[in-house]
């Protein structure tokens, strides 16, 4: 039959859909190289890597202010206080040594020269900042703990000056002063309150001399800090692993010395949850320290500045509004002074001298 000798598929049909496919391949493996080469130069846009890196350091630490006040500040069952402060910063500084390790493997660094004994050194001074700070919150106020973190140029300054015998800009001065106003504005006591401390003897409180004592430790930090970078050039995630190991050591002999550890695994066992905040915190605190160092390799350490002064100011926000820290109109203008002070320090007071 002629029906039996009709070809089901024709030549002519099977070399046009063949032709058909090749050029449709073709068109989509274009468009594939086209709309990657623009994902490739949206990325490496200054534009978009400023955003990234803000956006970065802003959630990560908003986010680490908000779980931190939560663990430290918070009341659990009828009376019980988390004061396992030491164990805390144990676990801040393993996060940022397994992330810093992570970047340091993937990028394929060079070897750190550093001597051992720098870093070791360095990370004891580095270790008690971190507890001083954490420690003072058992006794002030969120707000207060990160303004108080934030006057670190007036006791660098101040040093320079005494110690180096640095000369500074007569703006700087001005810059500083508007922090210190800030300070004293936000710290001010009423007559009536002023009475009961004296009474109590506690007009310059616990909380107080830990912040202050964590601003030395962290003015010591960062001095050594300095002198490494200076002597062996060291990268960025190289002094972030060795200093966070480093600190590792020196608060698991601290955490067995003192017994904390067991105490720790009893109040785990009750509250269980605070195993996720806990570690919750020491992603965001690791992840952020990670903007900070990107931050600080694309744009410099002046952009960084004003991001991370940017975002406490909206965590000090976020601690009133979320926990409802109660902050006077007095100390809300003592705040802006501070953070005024601080930006226009970063702005205009790097001059050389």
């Amino acid at each position: 039959m002629e029906a039996e000798n009709l070809e089901l598929f024709p030549p002519y049909m099977i070399s046009q859909t063949v032709h058909n496919n090749v050029q449709q391949r073709k068109y989509f493996v274009h468009n594939l190289i086209v709309n990657s080469d623009r994902m490739k130069t949206i990325l490496n846009a200054q534009s978009t890597k400023i955003f990234v890196c803000f956006l970065g350091i802003f959630v990560s630490y908003l986010v680490f202010g908000i779980v931190q006040e939560s663990i430290v500040k918070g009341t659990y069952g009828k009376n019980d206080k988390f004061t396992f402060i030491l164990s805390l910063v144990f676990f801040l500084c393993a996060f940022n040594a397994i992330v810093s390790k992570t970047v340091l493997v993937v990028r394929k660094t060079n070897r750190d020269s550093t001597p051992t004994k720098m870093y070791a050194f360095s990370s004891f001074t580095y270790l008690f900042a971190m507890l001083s700070s954490n420690y003072a919150l058992e006794f002030v106020s969120y707000p207060m703990q990160v303004l108080g973190k934030s006057v670190k140029p007036v006791p660098v300054m101040l040093l320079g000056v005494l110690v180096a015998r640095k000369r500074y800009p007569l703006e700087k001065y001005f810059y500083v002063l508007l922090i210190v106003a800030g300070v004293v504005l936000f710290m001010y006591k009423e007559p009536k309150e002023t009475t009961k401390l004296v009474e109590a003897g506690a007009i310059f409180g616990i909380g107080e001399f830990l912040l202050f004592v964590s601003l030395v430790f962290d003015g010591l930090t960062g001095g050594i800090q300095d002198k490494i970078r200076d002597k062996h050039k060291v990268e960025a995630y190289h002094m972030m692993f060795s200093m966070n190991i480093w600190s590792c050591v020196w608060a698991s002999i601290g955490i067995f010395a003192t017994g904390e550890f067991y105490g720790l695994i009893d109040f785990l066992q009750t509250y269980p949850y605070v195993i996720s905040n806990m570690v919750l915190l020491g992603l965001t605190g690791a992840v952020g320290q990670n903007f900070i160092f990107l931050t600080i390799e694309w744009f410099g350490p002046l952009t960084c500045s004003i991001f991370t002064t940017t975002r406490k100011f909206f965590t000090i926000l976020c601690s009133i509004f979320i926990f409802g820290n109660s902050i006077t109109i007095r100390q809300m203008f003592g705040t802006v002074l501070v953070f005024l002070g601080l930006f226009l320090e970063q702005l205009y007071g790097k001059k050389k001298h």
